[in-house]
Order: structure tokens, then sequence, then C-alpha cells
């Protein structure tokens, strides 16, 4: 039990607030992304900014409570909260400062990546992220950073400059390449496992204008679409990436009213090379003959944005991931009928491609130990209803239990959701021993364990 006398000394020193079961806005504020995670934290501190993040990281430890850090909270297994934790909640540490002229991007902790992506637009620029606006900053990046520009410019942990650190002692690092540089390597892909990240310095790219959309097929083509996609994809320039995709076609405006409710295979693409010469890059992609194509010009905030209707925070989300590293016949043919028993239109498998600029890195020059697989894979079912959730969770568990022998081994750890430490393993590889000394010299009592848990050696 906590001592009263402690939590008003603690709100008293925060800029931020401090939301405690028995206050107004207590159930809204423990809410995460997914809908199915329901945690009742014991404290949720809303740090102001990295003043208050160090009194709550002391504050914890003093205590001896178990600690979450939240940024946007949409991590696959609401790994920001915790039943009678103290939550960490960095929403309002949000902020975007540009510098046209190096390049470069630095964002708080708390920001997520539709503001990134709305302020270094206004540049020409683009920092390679996911593709949902609202996803925050922190999770992402510090577990790998898969998107639309993963080809071309490499995942969101081969663009990190800098990062600024709270650690389990208190204390406030900077950490890149020079200063603390085991550190930086270990927040390249190790999760929050080696503190609080409050800021973070990425290179940008000169993106502004995207050839890009989605492409679908009828559902009866995923085998056809798919075999040719995976050998298609894998020999394309760096310029061009395309996820493939099995999903339910939304009913509503944009979509036309005959494809409404239709399952189809499909391809999102992003093409970020001169424009003039996109249509002829797509001319042999269009002999496919499409059911529904709107690739075309799109700024790079509107693409990355173009999901966020579809899948509002609040809905019911089950994950299961792997790496792929090869499409055999077989799995085609397992991706074919497992697509076509989607239970949800919300429901979906998607296969990222994770070579081009991303795969030219080192298995060891960062945590993520793929780098020689070829796609990052994740069936995911979803639906508002928590009735349906022994369906969501049947339907994503049966594909990937048929799927799973043909992969690389490991996952990637932002699709993941409490899989325990065998799986956190096998997703490091070679790396994770690594992992465990830096955690060890950074976190020896495992201060930050509400994660993709690394132990200290």
């Amino acid at each position: 039990m906590l001592n009263d006398a402690a939590v008003a000394g603690f709100r008293s020193s925060l800029r931020g607030a401090v939301i405690a079961p028995a206050d107004a806005g207590y159930d809204d504020a423990r809410k995460v992304y997914n809908g199915m995670i329901s945690k009742r934290p014991a404290l949720i501190a809303k740090c102001a900014d990295v003043t208050d993040v160090v009194t709550a990281v002391n504050f914890g430890r003093e205590q001896n409570m178990l600690v979450s850090v939240r940024g946007g909270g949409h991590n696959a297994g609401g790994l920001g909260v915790a039943d009678d934790a103290l939550v960490i909640d960095l929403s309002s540490i949000s902020y975007v400062f540009v510098d046209p002229v190096k390049k470069t991007v630095r964002c708080g902790g708390g920001t997520t990546w539709g503001a990134v992506d709305h302020a270094a637009h206004a540049f020409g620029l683009a920092v390679p992220a996911g593709i949902i606006g609202t996803t925050g900053v922190g999770g992402l990046s510090l577990g790998g950073g898969i998107g639309h520009l993963t080809r071309q410019c490499g995942l969101t942990i081969d663009n990190f400059l800098e990062v600024e650190v709270v650690l389990a002692d208190g204390r406030v690092v900077t950490a890149n390449a020079k200063q603390h540089p085991e550190l930086f390597w270990a927040v390249r892909g190790g999760g929050g496992n080696f503190g609080v990240v409050t800021s973070f310095l990425f290179k940008a790219h000169p993106i502004h204008t995207n050839y890009a959309g989605p492409m679908f097929w009828k559902i009866e083509d995923t085998a056809k679409i798919l075999s040719w996609y995976r050998t298609f994809i894998t020999k394309q320039k760096n310029q061009l990436n395309g996820f493939f995709a099995v999903l339910t076609v939304p009913p509503g405006p944009p979509f036309p009213p005959e494809l409404h409710n239709k399952k189809v295979c499909g391809v999102v693409w992003c093409y970020c090379g001169p424009l003039e010469k996109a249509e002829k890059i797509f001319k042999p992609i269009r002999k496919k003959k499409p059911v529904l194509d709107f690739v075309g010009p799109i700024p790079h905030p509107v693409l990355q944005g173009m999901f966020d209707p579809i899948f509002p925070p609040g809905q019911q989300w089950y994950w299961k991931a792997d790496f792929v590293r090869e499409i055999s016949d077989e799995a085609v043919a397992l991706h074919a009928e497992h697509a076509a028993k989607m239970p949800t239109w919300q429901s979906t498998m998607h296969l990222y491609p994770i070579d081009g600029a991303a795969g030219k890195v080192a298995n060891d020059a960062t945590p993520w130990s793929y780098r020689d697989a070829k796609w990052a894979q994740v069936m995911v079912g979803v639906d508002p209803d928590p009735a349906n959730k022994e369906k969501l969770v049947t339907w994503a568990r049966d594909y990937f239990n048929a799927l799973h022998p043909f992969s690389a081994g490991g996952a990637y750890v932002n699709f993941m959701m409490d899989e325990g430490e065998d799986r956190v393993r096998a997703s490091y590889g070679k790396n994770y021993d690594r992992l465990a000394k830096i955690k060890k010299e950074y976190d020896p009592n495992n201060f930050f364990r509400v994660n993709q848990n690394i132990k200290p050696a």
C-alpha cells in the first residue's frame, strides 16, 4: 500500500498531473490503443517535462513500485500499463523541431508520428516510420520501426542520431555514437529496457510527395498475386516499397459500393523516386488487372495517416508475428487458405518488406538481428466488440501456427504480445547476450521490466 503522504508529496513535486484510481479521468487515463488490454495501475504520472520523468522514476524506485512507460500507447501487448504499477505517461512531452539545413528532426518522447510527418513535410522531409499516424514515436522507434520507407531509407533505428534517456537511477544521459555508445546501440531495437527516452534526434530524408496507395485483387487470387509479389518486390530498386496484405474492403467511401465488405488481397505501394518515372514503373504491375487501383501522387503525411480512420483507438487487437526469409509455394497456399477465413472486416495479415536499405545493415550493427530476412509478417484479429475476442484470437493463432514452420524463428518485437522470455530471446538471436550485458550496466535491478524484457546478465 502506498503511503498517502508519499503520494501527496509526489503530486506536489510534478508539474504534470498524478492520477489515482479514485480520481476523475482515471478510466480514460489508463486506456491504451488495444481495447483488449484493461489494466488498473496504482498511479499514472502525466509527465510535463524531463524533470517530471526523473521525479517519477525516483519515486517509483524509492517506493519499490512496478513501473511502466507509455508513449503513444500503441504497443500490441499494452505494455505501457500494468496492474498496480506507476505509469510514466510521456504524452505531454510532445514537440517537433525540424532543422531543414542539417536535415534532422528532434521530437519529444510522447510525440506521435502524425505530428512528425506534419512538421517535416513543410520542409520537404520525412523520417522512416510506421503506417499509422497515431502511433507513438517512442515505442515504434525503440523496437525497430517498419513502414512505407523501409526499403528506401532503412528502419527507423537506422536513422537515429541521438537520444536523451532517463536511467533507472534517475540520471539523465545523452546517448549517441560518441557518448554512451553501448547504450545507443541497445536502444536501437532493444525496446524500453534501458530507460525512459524523452527525446529523439533523427536523420530526415528529402521526401515530399510519393506515388503510392493501395491496389486490390479478388481474395480468390491470393495465391497467384502472392506468388508474383514475393519475387517481384525483392528485385525492385529501393525506391519502391509495397507491403502485401489480405484484408476486407472498408464499408464506406472512397471505396466503390460493389467492393464494400469484400475480402481481397492487395499491396499498399510507396514509390519515392521521380514522379515522372512512376507510370513506367507501375505499368507491369497494372497488367495484373487489380479490381481497385488507388495508386497515384500523394503527400507523404496523407499516406502515413491513410489507415488512421480504419483503426481508431479502442478496438480489440490480437497479434501474432514472425520474420520470414522466403515464401515457399506451400506457404503461399496456406496464406490463401487462412486469408479466406478472416473473422471480421478489420482483421488482416501484412507482409512488410525489410530488405532494400534495411537489409544492407549488418545483423550486429543494431539489436535487430534479422537483417537477412525479407519480410516481417503479422496476423492481427481486430474488432470493436469484446464478444468477438475468441474469434479474433483463434483465427490469428491458427494462421500463425500454420505459417510459423516457414519462419526465420524470431519476430518484430513491436508486433508481439506478452509472449515470454524464450520468444524475446529468439527475436534478438545472437544479439541477446550483448543486450543483457548492457542491461546489467544501465538497469542492473531490471527496474524497466514491463516490456519485451531483457533480463540483466
